[in-house]
């Protein structure tokens, strides 16, 4: 006979495939709770006990999201999924010292050829923007001589 998981049972398994926001967590374990309190003390203690860490989430975004976006998009994707201000702040960073590097690799691999008239460019510019680089990185890379 099967026996009903635990809700700390349930939240460690969902921690052991990736790091979670609390936000998240609570979302994930809120049908399998009797009581929100319930909920809230088992989050506190995961957090006591450095298994649940908003920095870390954080991080973990980062370097997976850097390959194909911005620090813009990558911070409004972190506040999106409830991580504080203060873990997105201290990434930031961190991110937007990459971001020229990153634009030029994301650029490269849609593009790979300097654009040809104004359109071209703005085309490009459009994608790159929507991708959450800043026009600073953008007016840098579409420079003929970034590329």
């Amino acid at each position: 006979m099967k026996r009903e998981r635990t809700l700390q049972e349930r939240a460690l398994g969902f921690l052991a495939r990736r790091e979670h926001t609390r936000a998240e967590l609570a979302r994930k374990l809120a049908p399998h709770a009797n009581d929100p309190a319930e909920i809230d003390a088992l989050l506190d203690e995961l957090e006591g006990r450095r298994w649940l860490s908003e920095a870390r989430f954080a991080e973990q975004l980062a370097g997976v999201r850097r390959e194909r976006f911005g620090s813009a998009r990558i911070a409004q994707e972190m506040r999106q999924k409830g991580v504080s201000e203060a873990a997105v702040e201290s990434v930031l960073p961190a991110l937007r010292e990459g971001d020229l590097e990153a634009a030029r690799l994301v650029w490269r691999k849609k593009f790979g050829h300097s654009p040809k008239d104004a359109a071209e460019r703005a085309r490009q510019a459009r994608f790159l923007q929507g991708r959450g680089f800043g026009l600073d990185v953008i007016r840098r890379l579409l420079r003929l001589d970034e590329i």
